[in-house]
């Protein structure tokens, strides 16, 4: 799978730091001239650049995102955010790039612009930040159908612990990236992305999987951060009965989890977890 579909831009100076850049598909190799003369190591550092979300033409939201996978994340947002109805909804995107940032150009139906218009935010994010700006306690929660019930064998979750470390490129690049993956009910990596922000991860995701056209049915999620209550909503907008998540979940999204039937696992690390909803579908006796 080609989870780094930029390609690299040329070399370049960047003066008054001393160091030397290479973009390399939202990673950057910063060489400084001091250990150039020792032992040429390269650090490498993931971009992290402001992104616009704009809808028919009106601005709805800006995240700082890693730059890659943007017609997924564009995708993804509007139908996790619920402002699209159907992957049918959003017409055609543009990525515009410009020295401030980069703007998703989102063409939209009437029914996706309704929605924004009725439910309109503005949103200048920290790194993943979800909720910044909403305009009332209402927003924080809309409606999504419960998940299907789905039970998920430990030893898939081990599978789909290692395979996640091997197709995480960025972060073995830069060590500072989340990954989202759909996993098979066998454990295999069957879609992942990567951002610096882990709900920009899953968004790429659930756009990758849509754009895609691959089946959700018996597969589960896993996601290399924490579980907060906006990744279990997210999870359930990919429409998957489980997710498993690096670290621990937070209260509200236990309690989410558990009020629409999904599955859901933390601190997953090595043959290890912690079921924290529906432990009988996780093996558990």
């Amino acid at each position: 799978m080609d989870v780094l579909p930029v390609e690299p831009e040329s070399e370049q100076a960047l003066t008054g730091l001393q160091a030397r850049v290479v973009h390399d598909g939202g990673a950057r190799q910063w060489l400084p001239a001091a250990l150039q003369s020792a032992d040429g190591r390269l650090d490498q550092l993931a971009e992290e650049v402001p992104v616009a979300l704009v809808f028919n033409g009106i601005s709805h939201a800006v995240m700082m995102c890693s730059p890659l996978d943007l017609e997924d994340f564009a995708l993804g947002f509007g139908l996790s955010e619920g402002l699209l109805g159907s992957p049918a909804e959003l017409l055609d995107v543009s990525v515009q790039e410009s020295s401030a940032g980069i703007e998703l150009q989102m063409t939209v139906t009437a029914a996706c612009q309704w929605r924004l218009k009725a439910r309109r935010r503005t949103m200048a994010g920290r790194t993943g930040c979800g909720l910044c700006g909403l305009e009332s306690l209402q927003q924080v929660q809309h409606e999504l159908p419960a998940a299907p019930t789905l039970s998920v064998d430990p030893l898939a979750i081990q599978l789909a612990l290692r395979s996640l470390r091997q197709h995480q490129v960025l972060q073995q690049r830069s060590g500072a990236t989340h990954a989202a993956a759909l996993c098979h009910a066998a454990g295999h990596v069957l879609a992942l992305r990567e951002d610096v922000g882990r709900h920009n991860a899953l968004d790429k995701l659930i756009g990758a999987v849509h754009r895609e056209h691959l089946d959700v049915a018996g597969g589960f999620a896993c996601i290399t951060s924490r579980a907060s209550f906006e990744m279990v909503q997210k999870a359930l907008a990919l429409g998957v009965g489980a997710l498993v998540a690096a670290s621990a979940p937070t209260a509200r999204a236990v309690g989410m989890a558990d009020a629409l039937n999904l599955a859901l696992a933390g601190f997953a690390r090595g043959d290890a977890f912690v079921a924290y909803t529906y432990p009988e579908r996780f093996g558990a006796r």
